[in-house]
């Protein structure tokens, strides 16, 4: 095996293998999740307990100089900590050396992270939504997950085994071919190892830095504009000219009917309750893993299925072009909310994301959310103000162009690459005029709302009182697009 030597063009990547473990083995991999959970929430509590403190000599009038000091929540100190009360604290006498370390590692860097989240949040330094105090992970809900960063990590000569500290050799589902053949050649160094149960299996990721060529694609001069949908998934179409149409396959929906026969199998069998203390009959358990397992294949098969997709696109064009779609706020529709999450649109974004940048070193461009690739002629460039979501087919009322709906957006985002590059192009020119302004129009169409009057107001002049009238102010003008 040749020795590693790091230079340019290396990056971190990870190899993800299925375990095939025997029950010896799954006990350990259980134990070990298991006590990074325990170490999690005894970091949790451990820093807490300060705070309520503090909380609790305020209220007893001591000064803020006497007061509790607070405990750091550094990995360091945490690990400083634990090691003190791993002997005396009852909740791990007696079997804390079971397991590796870097079990206890893992939990005491999720807790550590956890709190630098939060205080960030609370600082206004993260960005998202304002984020709580951690919480303590509870045994039922949580994920079984373990980290090795030190000791014996590595794939084995063989090809079907992977060894990993305390936990010895394990049997993989899959070859490791494709890890062990850059470790050999020595293009690639492993960094840390991660073992998770998910989807009813055992996994181990391996993270590697890794010797990367970019791969040339095949047509590097040629943007394609992608827009995403539900009775199909993408329609796809590119500088030439060319509509390319993927359907979409519907794997949950397909596997609707199995679920709910498998659903209504597991109500009628004895569950747990946790008011009452309950717990599962063996019939229950057994039907309930049978219901997990359709959807496991139905998450199975659209991974395998959007991978596929963002594949073939990034190996093939230059320049690729996505909406920036809300899909959280799409998640809010009851009505489309089953089929949107079934599609993935933002799966499909995160793995153009990292392909056209790692892989291929090509372009990703972000439209704005407020692009109005649907209203926008790809003929002439005119703009409607109203498209309500049942109408598929656009008419332009100023040139007369008929053309499929996903069609016109997926040939104004392909010429949107044009507009980012040379800053001309019919569908990224932001100063076309709009056809009509009517009331209650979007961001695009900067629509002014007008006062409202009543039938009086009308006849003699006069007007709603003034809580109650709608002032007359234009919408921002939103952002053309935005580079990845």
């Amino acid at each position: 095996m040749k020795k590693f030597q790091p230079q340019s063009g290396f990056v971190v990547q990870a190899f993800r293998f299925a375990l095939d473990p025997n029950a010896s083995q799954e006990r350990a991999l259980r134990s070990h999740c298991g006590a990074a959970r325990a170490a999690y929430n005894w970091a949790v509590g451990w820093v807490t307990a300060s705070w309520w403190q503090r909380k609790a000599e305020e209220t007893y009038g001591v000064a803020e100089a006497e007061q509790t000091q607070w405990r750091p929540w550094s990995l360091p100190s945490l690990r400083k900590a634990f090691n003190a009360a791993k002997h005396t604290d009852p909740r791990f006498a007696g079997w804390w050396e079971e397991n590796s370390k870097e079990a206890y590692s893992t939990g005491l860097a999720n807790a550590s992270a956890a709190f630098d989240n939060y205080a960030k949040s609370k600082n206004g330094k993260r960005k998202g939504a304002r984020m709580g105090p951690p919480r303590f992970k509870s045994k039922r809900k949580a994920r079984m997950s373990c980290r090795f960063t030190t000791g014996t990590i590595r794939v084995d000569a063989d090809g079907r085994h992977v060894t990993l500290p305390r936990l010895g050799t394990l049997r993989t589902h899959e070859p490791t071919d494709k890890l062990l053949t850059r470790v050999q050649a020595g293009t690639a160094r492993i960094l840390s190892a991660t073992v998770r149960h998910e989807r009813g299996r055992w996994f181990a990721s391996f993270q590697v830095e890794v010797k990367r060529d970019h791969e040339r694609v095949t047509r590097p001069d040629t943007a394609v504009g992608i827009d995403l949908g539900v009775k199909t998934l993408a329609v796809m179409a590119d500088s030439t000219g060319e509509i390319r149409t993927v359907p979409n396959p519907c794997h949950y929906d397909q596997a609707l009917k199995q679920m709910r026969r498998a659903s209504r199998t597991v109500s009628r069998r004895q569950g747990p309750d946790r008011r009452t203390g309950r717990k599962p009959s063996k019939r229950w358990e057994k039907a309930n893993a049978a219901r997990n397992k359709v959807h496991h294949r139905a998450a199975n098969l659209r991974a395998d299925a959007l991978h596929k997709l963002t594949t073939a696109v990034t190996a093939e064009y230059g320049t690729v072009v996505v909406e920036d779609l809300n899909v959280a706020g799409m998640l809010k529709n009851r009505r489309l909310a089953r089929r949107i999450a079934d599609a993935g649109f933002g799966e499909i974004r995160r793995q153009l994301d990292y392909k056209t940048r790692q892989r291929h070193a090509t372009r990703m461009i972000v439209a704005d959310r407020w692009y109005p690739s649907s209203k926008t002629c790809s003929g002439c460039g005119a703009v409607k103000a109203k498209l309500p979501l049942h109408i598929r087919t656009y008419e332009c009322d100023a040139c007369g162009l008929v053309i499929d709906r996903d069609d016109n957006a997926a040939l104004n985002l392909a010429a949107l690459a044009a507009a980012c590059t040379t800053g001309t192009g019919v569908a990224g020119d932001q100063d076309t005029p709009v056809v009509s302004k009517p009331r209650g129009a979007d961001r695009k169409t900067r629509a002014t709302r007008t006062r409202r009057k009543t039938s009086a107001g009308r006849a003699g002049g006069a007007t709603l009182p003034h809580h109650r009238q709608t002032e007359t102010r234009d919408r921002p003008q939103a952002k053309a697009l935005t580079l990845w």
